[in-house]
C-alpha cells in the first residue's frame, strides 16, 4: 500500500508594516541612518587609537613588548604586564586576557611568566594565564577563545572548596609554527611540539610531539605531519 504524502503546513509569513512615506519619517530614517554612520566612525578611530603597541603608556608597562606588534581593542584583563613578554611582528586579538599572577601587583616566581614569540598570533577571546611559566614559540596562531595555563584546581578534599585546592604550577610549552583550533583548553604540564594542529575544542593534557595532529579530549595524535 503507498505510504501518504508528507502533510504541508504553510505558516504565514511575517510582516512588517509598510513605514508611513511622510517627510517626517523619511527625516528620522535618514537621521539613524548618519547616527549610526557616527557610531561606527567613532568605533573605527577607538579600535585604532586604544590598541596596545610598544611605545604606548600600556605598551611600556610589559617586560618587552617588540617592534609591530599590538594588543587589539578592546582587551580584556591585563595583570602584572611586567612579567608578560610579547615578540615582533606579534597580533594579540581582541578581548584577549594576559595575566601573571592571581592578584594585581603579585610579586611572581620568575621574570618571564608569559613568553610570546614573534609573529604569533592570539585570537579573540582566548586567555593565557600563567603563574610559573607559560611559552608560547614563533609563528603560533591560535583561533578564538583558546585557554592556556600552568596551574589548576584539584578536587581530592570534599571539605574543601575546590577554589581553595590549588595545585602546583607546571610550566606550559608550545613550540614554533603550531596551531591552535578554535575553542581548545591547554592544561598545566602540556608540552606541544613545533608544527603542532590541535583540533577544535580539545583539550590538551600532556606531550604532542613535533609534526603532528591532535583532537579530543584530552587531545590524542590522529595523524603525523610527514616531511619531505
Amino acid at each position: 500500500m503507498p505510504s501518504s504524502p508528507p502533510t504541508v503546513v504553510c505558516l504565514p509569513v511575517l510582516h512588517r508594516p509598510r513605514r508611513p512615506d511622510s517627510p517626517w519619517h523619511r527625516a528620522i530614517g535618514s537621521s539613524k541612518r548618519m547616527a549610526g554612520e557616527v557610531v561606527q566612525r567613532i568605533w573605527e578611530t577607538a579600535v585604532e587609537v586604544a590598541a596596545i603597541g610598544p611605545q604606548s603608556p600600556r605598551g611600556r608597562r610589559f617586560g618587552s613588548f617588540g617592534a609591530d606588534s599590538v594588543i587589539c581593542f578592546p582587551h580584556n584583563t591585563l595583570m602584572n604586564e611586567q612579567y608578560v613578554h610579547i615578540g615582533t611582528g606579534t597580533m594579540i586579538g581582541p578581548g584577549v586576557t594576559l595575566s601573571a599572577g592571581m592578584v594585581p601587583g603579585q610579586s611572581c616566581l620568575t621574570e618571564r611568566v608569559v613568553t610570546i614569540g614573534d609573529r604569533c598570533l592570539i585570537g579573540r577571546g582566548s586567555g593565557i594565564v600563567g603563574h610559573l611559566e607559560i611559552v608560547i614559540g614563533d609563528d603560533v596562531w591560535t583561533g578564538h577563545h583558546v585557554y592556556l595555563t600552568d596551574q589548576n584546581h584539584g578536587y581530592l578534599d570534599p571539605d574543601l572548596p575546590i577554589s581553595k585546592q590549588v595545585q602546583p604550577e607546571r610550566p606550559v610549552h608550545v613550540g614554533d609554527g603550531s596551531w591552535l583550533g578554535h575553542g581548545c583548553v591547554v592544561l598545566p604540564g602540556s608540552t606541544i611540539g613545533r608544527h603542532v594542529v590541535i583540533g577544535a575544542n580539545s583539550v590538551v593534557t600532556g606531550h604532542i610531539p613535533d609534526f603532528s595532529v591532535a583532537v579530543g579530549a584530552p587531545a590524542r595524535v590522529v595523524a603525523t605531519i610527514q616531511r619531505d
